[in-house]
């Protein structure tokens, strides 16, 4: 939307929250409480935005940085009003319209901003504030509505006397203004109050004073009014969110198995007739494809899984690829950097990390495969480890389509083992194998007759065996 800006306060610390942290970078459900205010607001279509920062603003700049907002420094908390001047002096000259956010209200829903905007324009209002009616209205300040319907005045809680207090209406903290207005009424704003702040809400006097209208837009749910000031409401909040996620996953041809034991947090996507059991975990910016199965207690963060991937029980995947039809579990573990071929099977207690696994390839049971590259229908045997860290350095490993590694095998890389060839079981494999070659190391089996009857008869005792007769001529 043309001509519209964006400020948005985060410059507090939030004292409730007893943190190191400015209460705007928490996170809830996986991304800090400011980043949903301004995904808001540029799904809202509004593309400048100026933050408003001060304590811990290293803290919340990454998500200025993602945004492309510039930086509005508060260095002393002299309130809402200071903020918003602070926030003004950034913007262009090309905004017309400026919409103030909370930086800590991440419930807020673009399509109110937008109805916030248009309510302000649609009345020839010089501004419009968003209100919310909550049962508890405790810490908000209050609306109170003139005769015709529009905002008189709004109170904070520590202003309002017993009787202001029982009404429910209350601020969000959310404006929409004409900018020439916001320009000339901010100077004027007084200090004096209770809390010596100079606040932004003592606009609807200046407006008042001017003949000017203030539009209250109510929040349809009451819900995105609400800010972040303890633990307890981080917590409500992220509550919230993940069931907005999971009902929009539903809606989109996602099965759900329990909902209720289900955590996906915010930019994850899913496909069409993918199935999540209970007690799945997907983090981050994790794509999921379609018709996947993922089951009981598996946690992805951060990775992309194709069409039709299979994860069993318990399966850890962090910063993964994992291509079609591909099956993974129980207990398999994908670490940074690994990539899972198409039809590729990684089985139970499987570790794999920053290693590429071809198609059609196998690993079922008890291995390490790090810093690989693994061929097509290659078969890993149990307990193979790719012998990669010499205490200092990493080192790859190759290993060539189609070979055969038999189980306990160590390859000490760096090392190729070329394509077709076999490496026997319980080998330590130190030097490149040819194409199609047989590689065994094992030292030579040695076995002594009778060893365990004449030495330690007592195993076989205790294990109700009879010890056999000496033969005679045997010591």
């Amino acid at each position: 939307m043309k001509g519209i800006s964006a400020i948005i306060l985060a410059a507090g610390q939030g004292r409730r929250m007893k943190s190191s942290l400015p209460k705007v970078a928490h996170l809830v459900l996986g991304k800090p409480v400011v980043w949903h205010v301004a995904q808001a607001a540029r799904a809202a279509g509004i593309r400048e935005m100026a933050f408003v920062l001060g304590y811990g603003r290293d803290k919340v700049l990454p998500v200025v940085e993602a945004f492309g907002g510039k930086v509005a420094i508060q260095e002393s908390q002299f309130g809402t009003g200071d903020a918003a001047r602070c926030g003004l002096a950034e913007l262009s000259a090309g905004a017309k319209e400026i919409v103030v956010l909370c930086g800590d209200a991440p419930l807020l829903r673009s399509a109110t901003i937008r109805g916030l905007l248009a309510a302000r324009r649609r009345q020839g209002a010089t501004a419009s504030v968003l209100t919310g009616v909550l049962d508890d209205p405790t810490g908000y300040g209050r609306i109170v509505r003139g005769d015709d319907g529009s905002v008189a005045r709004i109170v904070e809680e520590k202003d309002a006397n017993a009787s202001l207090r029982t009404v429910r209406e209350v601020n969000s903290g959310t404006y929409a203004f004409d900018r020439v207005f916001l320009e000339r009424a901010l100077p004027r704003l007084s200090d004096l109050n209770a809390q010596r702040e100079y606040y932004l809400t003592d606009l609807v006097l200046e407006a008042l004073a001017e003949g000017k209208r203030v539009v209250p837009v109510t929040a349809l749910v009451p819900d995105e009014v609400r800010g972040i000031n303890s633990r307890r409401e981080l917590a409500e909040a992220t509550r919230i969110l993940l069931e907005r996620k999971l009902e929009e996953l539903m809606e989109s041809g996602v099965t759900l198995v329990d909902p209720r034991r289900t955590y996906i947090e915010t930019e994850v996507s899913v496909g069409q007739d993918t199935v999540i059991d209970p007690g799945v975990t997907l983090l981050g910016a994790t794509r999921i494809g379609r018709g996947v199965r993922i089951q009981t207690g598996c946690v992805i963060d951060g990775s992309v899984l194709s069409d039709g991937v299979e994860l069993k029980p318990y399966t850890v995947i962090s910063g993964s690829t994992v291509r079609k039809g591909a099956i993974l579990g129980p207990f398999s573990h994908l670490r940074p950097e690994a990539d899972i071929g198409e039809g590729a099977h990684i089985g139970n207690f499987v570790e794999v990390k920053k290693s590429r696994i071809g198609k059609g390839s196998k690993a079922n049971h008890l291995a390490y495969l790090g810093d690989a590259t693994i061929g097509k229908k290659v078969n890993v045997g149990a307990g193979t480890i790719t012998c990669n860290y010499d205490g200092i350095h990493k080192h790859p490993t190759v290993l060539g389509d189609g070979v055969f590694v038999g189980s306990d095998t160590m390859l000490v890389a760096p090392v190729t083992v070329g394509k077709g060839a076999l490496i026997g079981a319980g080998s330590t494999i130190t030097r490149n194998v040819p194409p199609y070659s047989l590689a065994i190391c094992r030292a030579e089996q040695k076995t002594i007759e009778g060893w365990v009857a004449l030495k330690r008869p007592e195993l076989l005792k205790k294990a109700g065996l009879t010890v056999p007769a000496a033969k005679k001529g045997k010591k």
